[in-house]
């Protein structure tokens, strides 16, 4: 008899909004960098930086390309008429203050902007200047994260009351036979798991165990603490320059104790003001100079994969484009980022890794080696793959 196949391990579903323009936002108190972070980020004005609370109320939107040295040697090697790189959509919005889960502030239209992104980028000052006003008094990171977590927690927990009330007050006549009962039964059970998660075990939701069926019911509510969240700690220039500073290691520590695994990336947006308005010469020689280079690549890179963000190339002489998708996308839905038609008329993808065509040096050499592959519709996608997709008439 022919061994039994070892059982096939599920595949876990991804917590968040299923889809592939995803979008983070940039959250913390008001007066901390985020506005002027947002500008020098994008390169605009768009967000009101200015040295009293709620300067931004409606939220800006822009989209942030993002470094991929792998897309550049792709258009060094095409030489093509059009480039698009991926890019990562970041959101300004306005500062939360404590009591905004009540509505203190502007705080229920703050979270309901929160409520729409997909992730956070957590604006946390760890720097002193008289010149800038704290909405709080002074500076102190750990209370400032303490405040923005509560607050997120807060209207999860109303959120959830409100949607556990509904489902009990469905579910009273609930019988134990017929598959819609069950699933009602399971539904309230996940519920109050996630109730629980918040209130006895204060944690963020993302911080819990679920399974898959909890993932679909934790994903349906679009719950602010679920988000996926990236620190940002904006310090003053000097602090950047020499590493240090005397909040970093107890953030760290908050971190590490409530949200452990989360990203923490220490950046100066006072330097980054300064760079972004150099030519790309003599910001290299000022990074040079100082010993320090600015951190906006690498907050673009990861929010981009924070928000389980890939992405594949199609190239040619007339474009290469980088088309962003969810990490564990397969073949059909990829291609449908394209055109809804591709998946819906899906024959197969040739497919080559970046990898063997950067080694090989040209789509020739890669065939030649018998590295061009043709993939059909269970195939999942790889960061960096190379597609070229066939569709039915």
């Amino acid at each position: 008899m022919p061994p039994k196949k070892a059982p096939q391990q599920e595949k876990k579903t991804l917590l968040g909004r299923p889809g592939n323009n995803l979008k983070i936002g940039i959250v913390g108190l008001p007066n901390v960098g985020k506005s002027s972070f947002f500008n020098t980020l994008s390169k605009t004005d768009l967000g009101k930086a200015a040295n009293y609370p709620y300067a931004t109320i409606n939220p800006e939107e822009a989209r942030i390309p993002v470094p991929d040295e792998r897309f550049e040697w792709l258009c060094n090697l095409y030489k093509p008429a059009s480039r698009v790189p991926a890019a990562l959509t970041v959101i300004d919005i306005a500062g939360l203050t404590a009591g905004a889960s009540t509505g203190a502030g502007l705080g229920n239209a703050f979270l309901s902007h929160v409520r729409s992104v997909d992730g956070i980028f957590q604006m946390v000052r760890a720097f002193d200047d008289a010149e800038v006003i704290h909405v709080e008094g002074d500076v102190d990171p750990l209370r400032d994260m303490e405040i923005i977590q509560t607050e997120l927690r807060l209207k999860d927990i109303e959120w959830v009351e409100k949607h556990l009330e509904g489902l009990k007050r469905g579910g009273r006549a609930l019988g134990s036979t017929s598959l819609a009962d069950k699933a009602r039964k399971e539904e309230i059970a996940t519920v109050e798991k996630i109730y629980k998660c918040l209130t006895e075990d204060h944690k963020d939701v993302r911080k819990g165990e679920w399974n898959n069926k909890e993932i679909d019911v934790v994903n349906g509510l679009q719950l602010l603490t679920a988000k996926p969240v990236i620190y940002l700690v904006n310090l003053s220039e000097k602090d950047y320059i020499r590493k240090k500073n005397k909040w970093l290691p107890k953030i760290k520590a908050w971190v590490d104790e409530n949200n452990s695994g989360d990203l923490i990336i220490p950046f100066s947006v006072a330097l980054e003001e300064r760079l972004v308005q150099m030519s790309d010469e003599e910001r290299v020689e000022e990074e040079k100079n100082i010993g320090a280079t600015g951190a906006l690549p690498k907050i673009t890179k990861a929010g981009y994969s924070g928000l389980d963000l890939i992405h594949y190339f199609t190239c040619g002489p007339d474009e290469v484009r980088a088309w962003t998708i969810r990490r564990a996308i397969k073949a059909p839905q990829a291609a449908g980022v394209i055109h809804t038609d591709f998946e819906n008329k899906f024959v197969c993808g040739e497919i080559m890794s970046y990898e063997d065509l950067h080694e090989l040096g040209s789509e020739s050499a890669v065939k030649a080696a018998g590295k061009l592959r043709q993939q059909g519709k269970p195939y999942e996608m790889v960061d960096g793959d190379i597609a070229y997709w066939k569709a039915g008439a």
